[in-house]
Parts: C-alpha cells; structure tokens; sequence
C-alpha cells in the first residue's frame, strides 16, 4: 500500500511520516511505502525527513501541478493531504498564496484522487475555521466562521473537499485541530519562537492584553488523531482532533518564560493582530467515542520536552531562522 502525504517536509507532516516509519502506529505494517510531495517552502526542510528510509520516496513539487500530481496518485493507494499556507500574519499581509494553495491545490488532488480512487483522501484543517468561540466548545455541525484569510482559505478547502464526497462519493474525511506545538515547529509559531528568543538571549512579543485563549495538542497526539480517522473513521465526516488544554496567551507566556529561565522584563507588549480571535475551542468528543482518540501527552511535561529539544538542536532551528530574517529584510 502506498500512502500520498503532501506537505510532509513541515512540522506535522513530517511528524506523522516519521511515527509511520518508525512503527510507532500499529497500522504502519498496513503502508510499506510513503510518498511525500512537498514544495520546500521556507517552512519546509528536508532535515525533517528520513531520506534514506527504504519505504519513505520524497518528491519535490507544488500541489497545484496537475501532472505531477496526477502521477503520483495514480500511485497512491490512499492521501494524507497536510500542505498548505498557515501563517495567519503573513496571510493578512498577502492572501493569494494561501487561496492557491490551499484552494486550488487542494482541489487539484481532490480531482487526481477522484480519477485514481485514491482514497480515503483525509484532509488536514483548523479550529480556527469556527471563528472565535465565546463559551463551551465548538462541535463538528457548528457553522464556519473563519475570520482571517487564512481561516477562510482552510475553510473553502474544507467544503471543497466535503462536496467531492456528496458529489462524487470520494471518502473524503476532514480533521480540524486546535494549536501544535513540539519539536520541529518553524520558530515563526508562537511556542518555537518564544523558546528561541528566550534562548539566544532577546525579547518575545505579546499580542494586545495577551487575553487570546487557545486549546494546546502536542503534535504527537494530533498525528495519533489524523490515522485513527484515516484507519478507522467513516466517509464524509469531520472529526475534531483537541489537546485538552486551553490557556491564555498570557499564561502560555508565563510557562515558557519559566521554562526557559527567563524574567518577565523579556516580555514586549505589541500591537494586536488584525481581526484576533479572542478563544478558540474544539468538542472532541465524536473522535473519542467513535475512533478511541485521546491526547496522550501532559502538557506541561511536553512543554519541558519541547524547550529541551529546541536547546539540544540549535543546528536545525538556527539556520532556518537566519533565511526567515533574510527573507524579510528583501
């Protein structure tokens, strides 16, 4: 069985490819063999990969090239579709990449996937297409009301994918997560960028009053997540995939100014985001009744483990780093 996974050369893409790999999945004996396309975008590395594994093949390119992707799903037995633009800033300074991608891209493998019944194609997407949530949690019926355009890109996507399922009857399954974190994260993320300038020594940034709320999911349990809905999830539906954790963007700044042994002085209070959601929260209550998900992580221990690997691998995050800051001073 070949499995199709785009965008596995980010942080939980490649995540997900390397606990296949690894066998840590007891499914994994089910996908002799991997096939990534990734395009390499500046959150994209290969470092992230195991090149040489015998059942991982990597392919470089851009999931709206039709051809490409029409000759990879020919060989593709089933499709974990991961890529997409996902920096919620950088799609409010400009929104055509995240609508292409996330798009039309989507929509080129839907159609690849339809024609080689590759399937069931599942589709990686966001809390943040609920919107900000006021109480209680948000549930799989509840409506979308993203509001950024990178929400709003994820969620046409989301639709997009669902209708080839009504449409066409592709099993077609959507995941909606709530915010990663762990190692392998590209420090532009608030978790990796907090611990790398805490790190090396400079200030981290604090939206507004810091009063945003979000549910934290280590990136471990997320992947855990997406293959029980791959191996055991039903066509057409959409599970929710939560970590169990919500903090404010003000307690989050606390534990990693901890963690890292830094003061409160470290702390830069800067303009708010555009359009900022004040809370998101997912319901995953359908996932753990139907498919046996639960986080497995503690999140304070993953937290601890996390800053670790960051300190231990200055090597990987450094370089990457220094290409975001060249780039944004071009």
């Amino acid at each position: 069985m070949n499995l199709l996974v785009t965008g596995a050369a980010g942080f939980i893409g490649s995540t997900y490819v390397r606990t296949l790999l690894a066998g840590d999945a007891p499914e994994a004996a089910d996908a002799p063999r991997v096939t990534v396309l990734d395009k390499l975008t500046y959150a994209g590395t290969l470092d992230n990969l195991e090149l040489d594994h015998p059942r991982l093949e990597f392919v470089q390119g851009d999931i709206r090239d039709a051809e490409l992707v029409d000759k990879l799903m020919a060989e593709a037995d089933q499709v974990v579709h991961f890529a997409a633009e996902s920096h919620v800033d950088r799609s409010i300074t400009g929104a055509d990449d995240f609508v292409l991608t996330n798009v039309v891209g989507t929509q080129t493998l839907l159609d690849a996937a339809l024609r080689h019944d590759a399937a069931p194609f599942v589709h990686i997407s966001t809390d943040e297409v609920y919107g900000s949530v006021e109480t209680g949690a948000a549930t799989e019926e509840d409506l979308l009301r993203p509001s950024s355009p990178y929400s709003a890109s994820k969620a046409s996507s989301d639709l997009l994918a669902l209708a080839y399922h009504h449409t066409h009857g592709l099993d077609v399954r959507v995941t909606r997560c709530s915010n990663n974190y762990g190692p392998h994260q590209f420090p532009e993320k608030v978790v990796p960028l907090f611990i790398t300038n805490l790190l090396d020594g400079k200030n981290v940034p604090l939206y507004g009053e810091g009063l945003n709320v979000r549910d934290w999911l280590h990136v471990e349990d997320h992947c855990q997540g997406v293959d029980l809905v791959r191996t055991k999830g039903r066509a057409g539906e959409v599970y929710n995939i939560g970590g169990g954790t919500e903090l404010s963007n003000t307690e989050l700044t606390g534990l990693l100014l901890e963690a890292c042994g830094a003061d409160r002085d470290r702390v830069d209070r800067v303009a708010d985001r555009k359009g900022h959601d004040l809370r998101y929260a997912v319901d995953w209550s359908k996932a753990r009744t139907e498919l046996g998900y639960h986080p497995r992580h503690d999140f304070t221990a993953g937290l601890a483990a996390t800053v670790a690997w960051y300190r231990d691998n200055r090597a990987w995050w450094e370089p990457l780093k220094r290409r975001a800051a060249l780039q944004g001073a071009s």
